[in-house]
């Protein structure tokens, strides 16, 4: 089913995580990825070079996707090197966890400009460019914590749920150009973003999970590579759980 031969992709923060993941199962799949990252050179090409052979089909761009320059400057280097895109992963994201009262303000907007305005910013020059093929496919990949809301997660969780009534907006405006637009909503994953969390808290929310467990990031890359297939066509505007029933 899931076929992705001549099909390009783009996977904001596609080098570590479940970010890396989605990479690598659109790659197995036939598709050419382009994974961005934001810093750690090191890590983008250890991960080009651990594809072996499937490595060709991976282009790393590296930019910061909070800002709106950088992002066009992307786009247009982009569309000069590759014929079409046609599927966009929203997947850049990052956490600032504190208590509201204890928030630095910096960490407030911080979070909201990479994990919400970076989605915006990548999503609006997208559309522009799958208008034209009059097909495209975009995930955003939010949060169950943007709908249960988590302590300690006011930013967090406010761009999650941002990315969620964004794109039920956006699908409004260009379903009729053949571009669907959808969420994924992970829970607890295996990922180095909640490698941090104290043992006690992760033995604590494991206890939420009806399944007793978190999540793997081969789980969530199978959801978004159904939402980002040709047979994902009638799905627009909704978001997919991936939280083991939490």
């Amino acid at each position: 089913m899931f076929n992705f031969n001549n099909r390009v992709a783009i996977v904001t923060g596609g080098t570590r995580g479940i970010g890396k993941g989605i990479t690598e199962a659109f790659i197995k799949n036939g598709a050419t990825v382009v994974a961005t990252y934001t810093s750690n050179d090191d890590a983008a090409n250890s991960f080009k070079e651990s594809l072996g052979d499937q490595g060709k089909n991976l282009i790393l761009k590296k930019f910061d996707v909070s800002s709106s320059s950088d992002v066009e400057v992307f786009w247009q280097d982009l569309t000069s090197e590759v014929e079409s895109i046609d599927i966009l992963i929203n997947n850049s994201g990052i956490r600032k966890d504190n208590i509201s009262p204890m928030m630095p303000d910096e960490d407030w907007a911080r979070v909201l400009d990479v994990n919400l305005s970076g989605s915006f910013y990548m999503t609006k020059r997208a559309v522009s460019h799958f208008m034209k093929n009059r097909y495209g496919r975009i995930v955003n990949m939010s949060s169950v914590g943007g709908k249960l809301g988590l302590p300690g997660q006011a930013n967090y969780a406010a761009s999650k749920a941002g990315q969620i009534a964004m794109s039920k907006s956006i699908s409004k405006e260009v379903a009729k150009k053949g571009i669907t637009i959808n969420n994924v909503c992970p829970g607890f994953i295996e990922t180095e973003l909640i490698a941090d969390l104290p043992q006690e808290q992760v033995k604590e929310y494991k206890k939420q999970v009806p399944m007793k467990r978190f999540g793997k990031v081969e789980e969530v890359a199978n959801a978004v590579l159904f939402l980002a297939s040709e047979e994902a066509s009638y799905i627009t505007g909704t978001t997919l759980d991936i939280s083991g029933g939490l």
